[in-house]
């Protein structure tokens, strides 16, 4: 489906100039099953029915996005899957992080990342189960306005020193839509207004 927030807000004010047009924005028992759009088809070309269809279709449009090396031996994003959530990012240095310590740990690589898109930073998992390796503030955030180099923050949940090896695999990298900055829209207000849920948090729907 379509996700990007951008092409739903189009595809919202597209809707609600046709709505106005039409004089049924205000109209609450309006049931758009009901009504004939053939004429649009007919006058502008546009069939409602095919527009639906598209709607209700999953996007197939590729994500793109830059990335620049600034390193020699910093290793490009890659997928191995079709099918993966996310790409490997790999260490330009050796890094020695002390027991129960924690490291910056560069990778080389920057990022110019698509508008409303932020790249989290994840632990793998094999190496968090394996030598007991993680990324401290997993995930970590990558916003879409930084374009310096990411580094990623490593801990080292054992009692005895760890080498991180030139090379070495050692987070992962995802992409996710987010509601950034831009688009909100903060009202102070006196109370916020009572929910089903209330204040009732930890352990209030049973372990």
């Amino acid at each position: 489906m379509i996700t990007n927030p951008e092409d739903i807000k189009k595809i919202q004010e597209t809707l609600d100039e046709l709505q106005k047009s039409l004089g049924i924005e205000d109209d609450p028992s309006f049931d758009s099953s009901e009504y004939d759009f053939s004429f649009l088809k007919d006058k502008y070309g546009l069939d409602m029915e095919e527009l639906e269809k598209n709607l209700m279709k999953p996007t197939e449009t590729k994500i793109g996005f830059s990335v620049q090396k600034i390193h020699e031996d910093a290793v490009l994003p890659k997928y191995n899957y079709q099918t993966d959530s996310g790409f490997d990012f790999y260490s330009v240095e050796d890094v020695i992080i002390g027991p129960f310590g924690r490291a910056l740990v560069p990778t080389g690589l920057k990022f110019d990342l698509p508008t409303n898109v932020e790249l989290q930073v994840r632990s793998k998992s094999g190496l968090a189960i394996k030598d007991g390796i993680m990324v401290l503030n997993s995930p970590g955030t990558v916003d879409n306005g930084y374009t310096g180099e990411v580094q990623v923050i490593i801990f080292n949940t054992n009692s005895e020193p760890y080498t991180i090896k030139k090379g070495m695999k050692i987070a992962q990298g995802v992409l996710s839509y987010v509601i950034n900055g831009g688009v909100v829209s903060m009202t102070e207000v006196n109370k916020i207004q009572e929910k089903d849920r209330n204040a009732n948090g930890f352990g209030s729907t049973g372990r």
